[in-house]
């Protein structure tokens, strides 16, 4: 009798005990993705340079939406695009202390973070998208493993087309180059150094300094994209392109590690997918647009000019002076060597 009167006093206790084993077990079974969009938010701030409505800009917003609908909402990726938060520098720093947790960099601002990037556009040697994409996809492991160390994590790798010079003179001449008041980019002494080295004429500015610079006549050149030059509006101010692929403009979005971190590990893949894609879909997309940026520009009065046979090896016998300098400084000895065997690997297949 004593017993029952025990176990029934007890027994609202253990049912809802093993009610509470049963929530726990259940609990355990539902994805971190969903607790997550029952619980908290996550917002990524990510920065680039990208103007507002470029190409760019338009993916990362694909891109930005698909994370929000692969996470329920949960995790919100907010674009700063157009400079907003300052040059690349600004950005890479602003990562590193928490103020941004994600950007879509060049390789001036990955640059800043390990020299292993500048291994995939040494000048006058990467100048076709098959040569980009064989020496992008042999050294890419060995690159984001550097990123990865110094905190950051590689979402994509992208380009923004074929870095050209744009120039106030209409000779395509190396000479016509190294006497313009040419833009270079701040931040990187050694770089400057081998410009004012190699006889350039070299101003450093960060980037978004670019367009004031050119209004003033502090510059009166630069070397980018087609693409870039076009949506950021510089060509107005330098009337002639020296149509010379002379490097990729080389890019990848990054994010900080500790923020990547935050996002459930069952969820990050399908949004590391997500990104490579978006990657993908951004180079076939500058691959179309690079030649249609260039007829429109002419349109609007630049004059394209193309060095002839002697001017084009003058141009490649001074970048060939460079490589010692590069090598071993710039970009790091057993990058610099992986990247020219497989190059000329690729000559001697006949991919020049």
């Amino acid at each position: 009798m004593n017993n029952h009167k025990v176990f029934g006093k007890n027994s609202k206790k253990i049912v809802i005990f093993f009610i509470s084993i049963l929530q726990l077990v259940m609990l355990l079974h539902i994805p971190c993705s969903s607790l997550l969009a029952a619980d908290t938010q996550i917002t990524i701030k990510m920065a680039t340079l990208a103007p507002n409505g470029s190409p760019w800009h338009e993916i990362l917003k694909e891109m930005a939406q698909e994370w929000s609908d692969l996470s329920n909402g949960s995790v919100t990726l907010r674009i700063y695009p157009g400079g907003v938060a300052g040059d690349e520098g600004d950005m890479v720093r602003k990562m590193r202390i928490g103020q941004l947790q994600a950007a879509a960099l060049t390789i001036g601002g990955l640059s800043k973070i390990t020299d292993d990037v500048n291994a995939l556009a040494i000048p006058m040697q990467v100048t076709i998208w098959q040569k980009l994409e064989l020496v992008r996809d042999a050294l890419a492991p060995q690159i984001e493993k550097s990123m990865e160390t110094q905190g950051f994590v590689v979402l994509n790798w992208g380009d923004a087309g074929w870095v050209r010079f744009f120039v106030p003179d209409s000779s395509p001449d190396i000479e016509t180059v190294k006497k313009a008041k040419l833009f270079v980019w701040s931040g990187d002494d050694r770089t400057v150094n081998m410009w004012k080295s190699a006889g350039f004429n070299a101003v450093p500015l960060a980037a978004t300094d670019i367009l004031p610079a050119l209004q003033s006549g502090m510059i009166n050149a630069y070397n980018t994209s087609a693409i870039v030059a076009l949506a950021s509006q510089w060509f107005a101010f330098t009337p002639y392109m020296i149509d010379m692929p002379w490097a990729p403009l080389v890019g990848a979005t990054i994010i900080d590690k500790r923020a990547w971190n935050k996002i459930p590990p069952d969820l990050q893949p399908k949004m590391k997918n997500s990104a490579v894609k978006t990657g993908k879909k951004l180079h076939e997309e500058i691959m179309r647009l690079e030649d249609q940026a260039i007829e429109e520009m002419k349109k609007r009065g630049l004059k394209v000019v193309k060095p002839d046979q002697q001017q084009l090896l003058e141009w490649k016998q001074e970048m060939e002076a460079a490589y010692p300098r590069l090598r071993g400084s710039v970009i790091p000895t057993v990058l610099f060597d992986q990247a020219m065997s497989l190059l000329k690997d690729a000559d001697k297949l006949g991919g020049r």
